[in-house]
């Protein structure tokens, strides 16, 4: 038996054209075709296409599928004959000749990503931010979003002191990394990977406090005065 026959997507396939469309089985007959982790599922699946007088082998995996499409299709067909007989060409062209036309008025859908002069223009933006720009100039991209976001956006530019940090630099590639990689570029980069993981733990607790205040918020006891020091009235 061909080895595909084992492929859950394919016995499942099976089991929902039984289900839903073929209906070749009375509803309790259908126990043994559902038990698709059987080992035994392949005999029963033999069983079903001979049931069915499938002119294909088990084997014939792909002749054997859509023979079974093809008999799910001309089953809904057979039973909904006058729907189905509307859709005709004329009928969906006067559909979609109905239907609501979107106009688009965002000219960033119209670029092309992928051409060279957007290509061009992602590294040239990089470059003026002093940038370092990637093979990728998508990745790039998203660099250049993160530095506007955060340097460049009104808030920032109102109170530069709290998006840009004062003082000496951290010595990142004096610092101790605790462990030794053998190559002093893995070094670095073991240590720029930990700072950005400290980096992405503390926004983690930011967010985790500022919930906690949030939350304390709504369940605190209004009636509390902590300069009094009692709880309540």
């Amino acid at each position: 038996m061909c080895k595909k026959f084992y492929d859950q997507s394919i016995r499942q396939l099976v089991v929902w054209l039984e289900d839903h469309k073929i209906r070749h089985y009375k509803i309790e007959d259908r126990t043994a075709l559902k038990q698709t982790k059987d080992e035994k599922w392949p005999n029963v699946f033999k069983k079903y296409l001979n049931d069915l007088k499938c002119p294909h082998p088990p084997q014939a995996l792909h002749s054997v599928t859509d023979w079974l499409l093809g008999l799910a299709v001309q089953l809904e067909y057979g039973e909904n004959v006058e729907k189905y007989s509307a859709q005709k060409a004329a009928h969906v062209a006067s559909q979609r000749s109905a239907a609501p036309q979107v106009v688009n008025t965002n000219p960033l859908d119209a670029l092309d990503f992928s051409c060279p002069e957007f290509r061009d223009g992602v590294n040239k933006l990089a470059e003026i931010l002093n940038i370092q720009a990637h093979p990728d100039h998508l990745v790039t991209l998203k660099a250049v979003s993160h530095l506007v976001k955060t340097r460049l956006s009104q808030e920032a530019l109102a109170s530069p002191g709290e998006v840009i940090h004062q003082g000496k630099a951290y010595p990142i590639f004096d610092a101790d990394l605790g462990f030794e990689m053998g190559d002093k570029r893995l070094n670095d980069a073991g240590k720029v990977l930990r700072l950005l993981y400290i980096q992405d733990l503390r926004k983690l607790q930011t967010s985790i406090n500022e919930c906690i205040v949030a939350t304390q918020t709504i369940t605190a006891n209004p009636k509390t005065d902590s300069r009094l020091g009692k709880v309540g009235r």
